[in-house]
């Protein structure tokens, strides 16, 4: 029998509705931060809806950074609103989000459960605050010569929670990016911990696996091998001659394999027959092989390693400058170094009430900030006071950019390069003369 009465349904999501439960406004919504707020209902929306929709283009609709919509599921996993489903419990990033019925986790059979794993959790988080998390901290402050303060602690929590990072993993990414990236800044070792944990490294082994197959030299003793016909590593040998071609020599690697090319007509093609061939294409030059902006305008190059050696001398020349006005202003105001005592311990205090899971632990967060930007406020005033410009303790490097390292937050060649090539030139010739 044909039905009487037919509503049509609207099949645009945008003109369909969305149920949202009282309990979600009353109970979460108010303390919850804005963007978490939003990318969970934006995400119901499409839940309800039976639509796809990944983090990434949650990101790019709210004009969210796609770390913080990650940031927000483990907020609202952490309250119980939402539930993580891993296809693989190893990797940590990819999960489907449930939306749980808040009316069943208040009042029904889910609440006895909910508050069980939230036992478990505070427990755990309680034993990481007392241990693990302590010594990471003092690891980290001994890699980088410097005491932890401001938001870093807390930052450095956030990977733990967000990414699964393990404080093992992030000692050692502190410990690589000072000394193989020459850059610690905290925005930078965080882009270097979620790259590790989005490809589930978490152990020393397993990292140093990872950076030895993707290291650039490696990569290169491979490719030139392998152009010769050898299905074996360089030897030692083989790698210092190799090291003097894309060192000293300056040679890009597809002039090499030009080289290497040309063994393809003797019985039996060796390294020290393309060493030969490189050098005297190194004599004919002039003495300089490459491509920099200098040699592009016919005047004589200056090796790439020369150029990062003064990077480095710039950089440690800010770095000891900073210490020695850091020393001084405590030497003349004795306050101001109480005053960074103070915020340092206020920052590792925030950080252990962070991962605590206790229940007040916003409101203190909160007085803790409040108190640490009061701290702040003191010191930028005593300063100013007493005829300090207010970054006189910072470091002042040449580019705020890339810190005086050549490279960027990406991992690409910095603006300064050219300008720094110049300068180092003189560098050069002035410390030959010296």
């Amino acid at each position: 029998m044909q039905k009487q009465f037919i509503r049509k349904k609207a099949k645009e999501l945008y003109l369909l509705d969305t149920s949202v439960e009282n309990v979600f406004i009353n109970e979460y919504m108010p303390n919850a931060p804005g963007d978490y707020v939003k990318a969970y209902l934006f995400s119901l929306m499409y839940a309800d809806a039976e639509v796809e929709m990944s983090n990434e283009t949650i990101a790019k609709q709210l004009a969210m950074a796609e770390e913080d919509v990650l940031k927000a599921w483990s907020y609202w996993e952490s309250l119980g609103v939402i539930t993580k489903h891993f296809e693989d419990p190893k990797d940590k990033f990819n999960y489907s989000v449930e939306f749980v019925n808040l009316k069943e986790l208040l009042y029904g059979k889910q609440k006895s459960k909910h508050k069980k794993d939230k036992a478990v959790n505070e427990s755990i988080q309680n034993q990481l605050a007392d241990t693990d998390i302590q010594q990471m901290y003092k690891s980290i402050e001994k890699i980088t010569g410097r005491l932890l303060g401001g938001n870093e602690p807390m930052a450095i929590l956030s990977w733990i929670e967000d990414f699964g990072a393990q404080p093992e993993m992030i000692v050692y990414a502190y410990s690589y990016c000072k000394n193989a990236r020459k850059k610690d800044s905290v925005q930078y070792v965080g882009s270097v911990v979620k790259e590790w944990a989005e490809k589930n490294l978490q152990t020393t082994p397993e990292i140093e696996n990872y950076l030895q197959a993707i290291d650039n030299k490696h990569y290169l003793y491979k490719r030139v091998m392998k152009a010769l016909g050898f299905n074996r590593n360089a030897t030692e040998e083989e790698q210092r001659l190799m090291d003097n071609w894309f060192g000293e020599m300056n040679y890009k690697l597809d002039k090499v394999l030009e080289a290497c090319s040309k063994t393809s007509g003797i019985p039996n093609p060796n390294i020290n027959y393309v060493n030969k061939i490189l050098s005297n294409w190194l004599t004919d030059k002039g003495g300089t092989v490459g491509n920099s902006t200098k040699e592009a305008a016919g005047e004589k190059g200056i090796h790439a390693g020369v150029v990062l050696k003064y990077y480095d001398a710039i950089r440690e020349k800010a770095e000891n400058e900073a210490t020695e006005r850091r020393q001084e202003v405590y030497r003349l105001l004795p306050d101001i170094k109480a005053i960074d005592e103070e915020i340092r311990s206020l920052g590792m205090r925030l950080s252990k009430i962070m991962v605590s899971g206790a229940s007040n632990a916003k409101e203190q967060m909160a007085k803790f900030k409040i108190k640490i930007d009061v701290l702040s406020e003191e010191k930028a005033f005593r300063l100013t006071e007493n005829n300090f410009p207010v970054d006189y303790m910072e470091i002042h490097y040449k580019c705020d950019k890339c810190k005086d390292t050549g490279t960027d937050d990406m991992g690409g060649r910095c603006s300064c390069f050219d300008e720094r090539l110049s300068e180092a030139e003189t560098w050069q010739n002035f410390s030959k003369k010296v």
